[in-house]
């Protein structure tokens, strides 16, 4: 595999460079002194960035965009080998990497790689951690999957030896990487259009886990079944986090306030101290005490670690406020698991309102399919259910799934539930239906948020 030097800049092409990921890690490149090219299907404002800081950026993927002088081609999972440029570059004899591989050989350059992976919760845990470097003045690189306010995106570029990045176990693509300090936030079945089933999944983060050195840190869940098949035979320094005491670092006394957000009691090798959040639910107090464990790892002093994970209010669409009208309230989130949308919903239940409604909005053929009930289940939590259409990703719709079977699930539950195929009509409904005091949650991985956006004017 192609060997990555910060000491050796070379001219490097990402093909889909317009990607929330990609044009930061040619960003991360660019700052070091490598020349950065690449291209993607439509303009965007990332590309737009990217071209403003001195990058080309050819819109549409054609033959002619690769050049001899290129010494390296970049790709997402969305390129396949009949993209004009990946011909191009295979004739030219120009070697490549997948984006995951191109972030592992980025990871080999800084002496504290941090990956934060698990099945939920990897872009607030990722932020808290990042948030707590930036207010030490640690001056981190940062790669976070979601707009992080403190620092205007996704992206930092710092000169430290910290580099905080997510780790997706989506095709196996975390391991390529090359963390010192991992996190294993939980382990459930997801992605099942690539995993054959929870051992499968087991396995790959197992894999992640071996990745570590022998004087690297483990932070997991301890809370994960069979938690001994995954740590057990590990070199490396294993940290555990959960609700009980027989983990490194747990919570006790959890309170919640009027918005649903917590105050607990931290245990952990350092003693016990009151932590106070300004996110909501206990799958936030879980983020949290992964978080500080990391901190602690990097010699964060733990006094300083809780007061600036106290201060985090989030990251977009994450249980995010984005207004209120008619007095309703309106707030969006990324969930699009089962487990994510009762853990958003039951803190939503937390929260000052009279009727909850959810907007939902189904991602991807294949996992609508595979958690069906699930979803039901966990969208019944609301008061009031309203279904967009599945937003199909990557996929076409070659298994005759629709959000109508959704919907016909939650009414055999009893739930008041409906099912509008254009967003102009769920807006028009919302607007005639929600009375003040409800609490509205457009929900979902795809851009259901705009719904929401409407409403408000946005």
């Amino acid at each position: 595999m192609y060997q990555l030097d910060f000491n050796r800049p070379i001219h490097v092409f990402f093909c889909g460079i317009g990607g929330i990921s990609m044009s930061g890690l040619a960003e991360i490149l660019h700052s070091r002194g490598f020349k950065i090219s690449g291209s993607d299907m439509k303009a965007s404002e990332l590309t737009s960035t990217l071209e403003n800081q001195g990058i080309k950026v050819h819109i549409g993927q054609r033959t002619t965009n690769i050049t001899p002088d290129i010494d390296l081609f970049v790709y997402t999972a969305a390129i396949h080998t009949d993209n004009p440029e990946w011909i191009e570059k295979t004739r030219l004899g120009i070697p490549s990497l997948s984006r995951a591989e191109l972030l592992g050989e980025i990871m080999k350059n800084f002496d504290l790689p941090i990956a934060v992976s698990g099945t939920h919760g990897k872009t607030t845990t990722t932020s808290m951690i990042s948030e707590v470097l930036l207010g030490c003045d640690l001056d981190p690189t940062l790669s976070v999957g979601g707009m992080l306010k403190s620092i205007d995106g996704n992206i930092r570029i710092g000169h430290s030896k910290y580099f905080v990045t997510e780790a997706c176990e989506y095709t196996n693509s975390f391991l390529s990487f090359f963390p010192r300090i991992a996190l294993i936030l939980n382990i459930e079945e997801d992605h099942m259009d690539f995993f054959k089933d929870i051992n499968d999944i087991r396995n790959s983060f197992t894999k992640f886990a071996e990745l570590l050195p022998m004087d690297g840190t483990l932070i997991i869940n301890g809370e994960i079944d069979n938690l001994d098949q995954i740590i057990g035979d590990l070199p490396c320094n294993v940290k555990t986090f959960g609700f009980d005491d027989r983990f490194d670092y747990y919570a006790t006394d959890i309170k919640f306030d009027e918005k649903s957000n917590a105050t607990y009691t931290l245990h952990c090798p350092e003693g016990q101290k009151t932590v106070s959040l300004l996110v909501p639910g206990k799958h936030n107090v879980a983020n949290s005490l992964a978080a500080l464990c990391c901190c602690s790892a990097c010699d964060v002093p733990l006094d300083k670690a809780i007061s600036l994970i106290g201060k985090f209010m989030g990251t977009d669409r994450r249980f995010e406020y984005k207004g209120t009208v008619g007095e309703v309230t309106i707030i969006d989130d990324y969930a699009h698991h089962p487990t994510e949308i009762a853990s958003t919903l039951n803190s939503a239940k937390g929260y000052k309102h009279n009727r909850l409604w959810v907007i939902f909005q189904p991602h991807t053929y294949t996992r609508t399919k595979a958690f069906l009930t699930d979803f039901a289940e966990s969208l019944s939590i609301a008061d009031v259910i309203v279904l967009a259409d599945i937003y199909a990703a990557r996929e076409k719709n070659t298994i005759g799934i629709s959000s109508k079977d959704l919907q016909a699930e939650l009414l055999k539950r009893g739930s008041e539930c409906y099912y509008f195929p254009s967003f102009d009509e769920i807006e028009n409904f919302c607007l005639e239906k929600c009375s003040p005091g409800d609490l509205l949650i457009t929900m979902g991985a795809g851009d259901i948020v705009k719904v929401g956006e409407s409403l408000l004017g946005l």
